[in-house]
């Protein structure tokens, strides 16, 4: 498996990966899988900015993908990144968010983020909880019932891991 940069030629993929969490689990709010062109879009936000959009591939296949974006637009959370990672649901359990998340951090570091926060639908995803423990990010809050999705009330977990010198030191 290799992590590399992103394409505009990988996002039929992408959107493919992403409609399948929207349709089926909780780590998107979101009810309505976007087209290819509103990912384009996204993605190309997103890389315009000059943050990270990966994705994991093995043998030609794109197996998930994760990107960091800003936190919050206003300008006190420029140093403050949110990763969303995301796989694909036949390459689940084979080390891709893993591999994702673990080529993410540096990348978000490179570009002079402090923290990086996950926000993660759902307080039973054990998954999405345990690959950020694993790579030193701590709960810092829950917002309980903030989503309903799927005929139920729906938590997000916060989670934060510094990045670099963290608050150490000023930008």
């Amino acid at each position: 498996m290799i992590v590399r940069a992103s394409r505009d030629t990988d996002v039929p993929r992408i959107a493919a990966i992403y409609a399948h969490h929207v349709r089926h689990g909780l780590a998107s709010f979101e009810e309505i899988p976007p087209d290819d062109a509103e990912i384009a879009k996204r993605r190309l936000d997103i890389v315009a900015k000059g943050f990270p959009y990966l994705v994991a591939e093995a043998d030609g296949e794109l197996l998930g993908y994760c990107y960091a974006s800003l936190y919050r637009a206003r300008v006190a959370y420029r140093f403050t990144l949110e990763d969303s990672v995301y796989v694909a649901p036949t390459a689940i359990r084979r080390g891709v968010g893993r591999a994702l998340l673990g080529a993410l951090i540096p990348a978000c570091e490179a570009v002079g983020a402090r923290q990086l926060i996950a926000v993660i639908g759902d307080s039973a995803n054990r998954s999405s909880i345990g690959l950020h423990e694993a790579f030193g990010f701590v709960r810092v809050g829950l917002l309980p019932a903030v989503g309903f999705k799927f005929g139920r009330w729906v938590d997000s977990v916060l989670m934060q891991r510094a990045l670099g010198a963290g608050n150490a030191t000023a930008p």
